[in-house]
């Protein structure tokens, strides 16, 4: 097998995947509904899902459209033959990226949609699977949940593959001008799943404090009880969010990072075309065969999500993930020996083949993406110091169950910090290591060891967002138990599969922000490669640095610190907004229909739902355009370098907070749940379960993460990606 037979892997396994996406849906689509109180909610909460996701793309269609229009005429106003690094330039350059940005939306907006279905459809299955057995439910959950997974990776890796093809990939004589032509999908997919996340985490926070607040610190009935009009819309939110959101923002996180690593394979790509090694175009290619191995190796792993009545079910769902990491390295080993092998034309450091530093290098990355697992796990997990350490806190009420959550939050960027360094450092070296030296003298080895270290993370991206999708459908199937009244051995398992979905969403976020981590480096080297072939064939002098000292680059690195917590207090603050409107309209129901309470009179779901979706919509458009705005402003007022700086400084502020947010959250919440499960005892060894005063503490701790760990936090996964994928693509813009 060679380089140029291996490339056929890329349509072979994304088109595979999509047909096992669809066995997988017909398989869970196929099994038992459940009862007739089961399938009504369930019906409710499918109604309420759709409505939003309609109105939300419909608003979201709108802005791609004039975001697709304004890009194409901006590229065609700057992008002019003497600055182009390009043969296509001026207004067939801004058509091109037009239409790559409004394909990367459409392909974003169809992840989101599907995500959103295919949950919403398996969570009444999954309450009906746990009337039965634990590991059948586990089964439906994380099928319904790998339906997503397969079909939005399978989707960007199909995208980004036909947009690379369709603008010259194929052709030896365009294929170095095709990553820089694509640019504009991976925007697109930004833009889409930017405003996705904060409308989907916008409403499901919303829905969730509001409902929870009213029902179960006011008046004192369980989570998801029928009297509580605001738990429809909280089921719905579960979906709209955390499935729609997420299928979003990990699609255009694939896709913006495949384009990254296409483009600093052109560097590579040109030392082997000079060099005369057999097909050069395959370092371009590299990072879509590598996963496509992964979609592969995803495929497998989903057969060993099995186990014992009596197991915990994250066994059964770490026994899938660590087949998928193995099944990965294998691929990765392949890969790299048969597209990276220069036979000893490369002087490397060690005497080693070249191939083989590439590889350790990308054994890095899924090692970092297997350390981030557990590293959330610890601080997610009620099985661990910090999630009891907030729950001890809760005796004594909810300030101090406050103050101890924000410690754990802060406390989990010190191992994120260091993880993320090591990976970057360790890829780095091993890329240096391997001798990929240009004519000029630069060794581009280094960078794009970074950048096989972010495809060998992204490797098992497919198993991570069933996981985190998991969570929500099983978060939908307690409600669905709960609401029809389902006998207390179902309402029993759908706990424990809640309480794991918790961990489970938890370690997708801190997966996310890891790959942003290690992407936006790798975006930043390649937005230093656009401008630099810009300004060469300007004939100025490149940029080999970013001079902090100087006063455009430190004023961009300042705006873009603020740009991270003022996009956060928007979100948040938009979730405490829409938050009150619930409350108010929860209690106003409460007050007015007495029969609530007893059963004898009906809330009105659906008015709760109606002003969340509204409010959510209105509420999610001035972050996003703060967000889209900012990097332009500062590009055009600062230029080329201030931009640099902005994304550097972006960057690290963005994964610090994003992982105080994302965590600190997450723990507030098990520790919730750790309490409900009845496992906090006081000095007497007396029980302190729901409806204890240390349970109301921790209901207001799980509040406040609430808009944390699914509103901010994943929406500046997001908005660290863009800031580097709107800058590639208006690198023009900033250089006069």
């Amino acid at each position: 097998m060679d380089a140029s037979a291996l490339q056929l892997i890329i349509p072979v396994a994304g088109i595979a995947a999509v047909l096992f996406a669809l066995y997988l849906a017909r398989d869970v689509l196929g099994r038992d509904t459940g009862t007739q109180a089961m399938q009504d909610v369930a019906g409710t909460i499918f109604e309420g899902a759709v409505a939003f996701i309609r109105r939300q793309y419909m608003t979201i269609a709108i802005l791609a459209v004039v975001g697709a229009v304004g890009v194409g005429i901006l590229i065609a106003a700057f992008e002019t033959k003497s600055v182009a690094d390009t043969d296509v330039f001026g207004a067939e350059l801004g058509i091109r990226t037009g239409i790559a940005f409004i394909v990367g939306a459409a392909c974003s907006m169809a992840s989101g949609i599907i995500g959103m279905y295919i949950s919403v459809r398996s969570n009444v299955r999954t309450a009906a699977a746990a009337r039965r057995s634990l590991v059948e439910a586990v089964q439906v959950a994380m099928r319904g949940g790998a339906v997503s997974g397969f079909l939005v990776v399978a989707l960007s890796l199909l995208g980004v593959y036909g947009m690379f093809v369709a603008f010259g990939g194929l052709n030896a004589n365009t294929v170095a001008q095709a990553p820089f032509l694509i640019v504009g999908y991976g925007f697109g997919a930004s833009f889409v799943a930017l405003f996705a996340q904060l409308g989907g985490g916008i409403y499901t926070k919303a829905a969730d404090v509001g409902s929870d607040l009213v029902g179960k610190v006011e008046k004192g009935i369980p989570e998801d009880d029928p009297r509580n009009a605001g738990v429809v819309a909280d089921l719905v939110g579960d979906n709209v969010g955390d499935c729609a959101g997420r299928g979003a923002d990990l699609f255009e996180s694939t896709a913006a990072e495949n384009i990254g690593a296409m483009i600093l394979g052109v560097g590579a790509f040109t030392i082997a075309q000079l060099a005369g090694w057999p097909h050069p175009e395959a370092w371009i290619f590299f990072p879509l065969v590598v996963r496509a191995f992964g979609l592969l190796a995803t495929i497998v792993s989903i057969f060993f999500v099995r186990g014992s009545e009596t197991e915990d079910p994250m066994n059964m769902l770490n026994r899938g993930y660590w087949v998928t990491t193995i099944l990965s390295v294998l691929g990765l080993g392949v890969t790299t020996y048969v597209m990276m092998n220069t036979n000893g034309a490369v002087g490397t450091t060690f005497a080693l083949p070249t191939w083989m530093y590439f590889f350790a290098a990308g054994v890095v990355g899924l090692a970092t993406s297997v350390a981030f697992v557990y590293i959330t796990q610890f601080y997610t997990a009620g099985s661990y110091r910090p999630v009891r350490e907030i729950a001890e806190a809760s005796k004594t009420g909810p300030a101090t169950n406050i103050i101890s959550g924000t410690a754990v939050g802060f406390e989990t960027t010190f191992l994120t910090a260091i993880t993320i360094g090591i990976a970057l450092f360790v890829s780095h070296w091993l890329g240096d290591q391997a001798g990929l030296v240009t004519s000029d003298g630069r060794n581009v080895g280094g960078i794009f060891g970074t950048a096989v270290a972010t495809m060998g993370m992204l490797m098992t991206t497919a198993y991570i967002l069933a996981m985190d999708t998991f969570g929500p459908i099983t978060d939908n199937a307690g409600g669905i138990a709960e609401f029809s009244r389902a006998e207390a051995g179902a309402r029993e398992i759908t706990d424990r599969l809640d309480a794991v979905g918790n961990t489970t969403k938890a370690l997708t976020k801190g997966y996310a922000i890891a790959s942003a981590s290690l992407a936006a480096f790798l975006l930043f080297s390649a937005y230093i490669d656009k401008v630099n072939l810009i300004l060469g064939r300007q004939g100025k002098a490149l940029m080999d640095s970013v001079n902090l000292a100087n006063v455009n680059v430190f004023i961009a690195a300042l705006v873009a610190a603020m740009l991270v917590y003022f996009f956060s207090s928007l979100a948040i603050r938009a979730v405490g907004t829409t938050a009150q409107s619930i409350i108010v309209e929860v209690r106003r129901q409460f007050r007015e229909m007495p029969g609530i309470m007893d059963y004898s009179q009906r809330p009105d779901y659906a008015r709760v739902v109606d002003i969340t979706t509204k409010a959510a919509l209105r509420q999610m458009v001035a972050p996003g355009l703060v967000a889209v705005a900012t990097p332009i402003i500062v590009g055009v007022l600062l230029g080329y370098e201030a931009v640099a700086g902005m994304l550097m400084v972006g960057t690290i502020a963005g994964v610090m907070l994003a992982t105080v947010l994302n965590n600190g959250g997450g723990a507030w919440d098990n520790a919730k749940k750790y309490i409900e499960s009845g496992h906090l005892k006081d000095d007497n060894g007396n029980v302190l379960g729901k409806g204890s005063d240390a349970h109301a503490a921790a209901v207001v701790g799980d509040t406040v993460g609430d808009p944390f760990k699914d509103t901010a936090g994943p929406s500046l996964h997001v908005l660290v990606k863009l800031l580097a994928t709107i800058t590639l693509v208006l690198a023009p813009l900033f250089i006069r």
